[in-house]
């Protein structure tokens, strides 16, 4: 990855991102916006200076610029909803938990954490509907921070609550083995 770089020995577990569900539900409304022009459209046209047009003559110069414009802003806002969506990931290493956050088109922040400095992982699913479509949210907390890494809206909240888990039980199995091996015998 180009955000950051694998230490020796450190190996790309998973990689987690929101779930479509959430990408969605975030883009309808913008494509109830994109229609509302016309539903508006008899108080635009009796507002707007010029001759009212009739059913069958067209739009008004007026009120197609402006449905032009409008336009152009919603599917910028869906642009950047859609960049947000594949851009906004975690990357559980065999070491750590690396957050890469997009925070606008040219903003990024990119953290991490020891999976040793994990104490606790918490999944919040609220709800029938995310229940049923499978999605919720995932909260980790570090040792010696009061900083809380929390991602909204992903898949199987409680798989990725165990593969951080299981990867943090080995980085401790693998500590204890060292702190063994480095002991002297009496």
């Amino acid at each position: 990855m180009e955000e950051f770089e694998l230490e020796p020995g450190e190996q790309i577990t998973i990689q987690v991102r929101q779930h479509i569900f959430v990408l969605f539900l975030r883009l309808i409304p913008p494509a109830l916006l994109a229609i509302a022009p016309f539903i508006v459209l008899p108080v635009f046209q009796a507002l707007l200076p010029g001759e009212a047009t009739q059913a069958g003559e067209g739009l008004s110069p007026y009120f197609r610029f402006f449905v032009g414009i409008w336009w152009l802003f919603l599917w910028m806002h869906a642009f950047h909803i859609i960049t947000k969506y594949f851009l906004n990931v975690w990357v559980i290493t065999s070491h750590r938990i690396v957050d890469i956050h997009q925070l606008g088109f040219f903003r990024r922040r990119v953290s991490s954490f020891l999976l040793l400095h994990i104490q606790d992982v918490t999944t919040n699913v609220h709800g029938i509907f995310q229940t049923i479509v499978g999605f919720g949210d995932i909260n980790v907390e570090t040792a010696g921070n009061s900083d809380c890494f929390c991602m909204k809206g992903i898949r199987t909240p409680e798989e990725i609550r165990d593969i951080i888990m299981t990867e943090v039980a080995k980085l401790h199995h693998d500590e204890y083995n060292q702190s063994v091996i480095r002991k002297p015998s009496l």
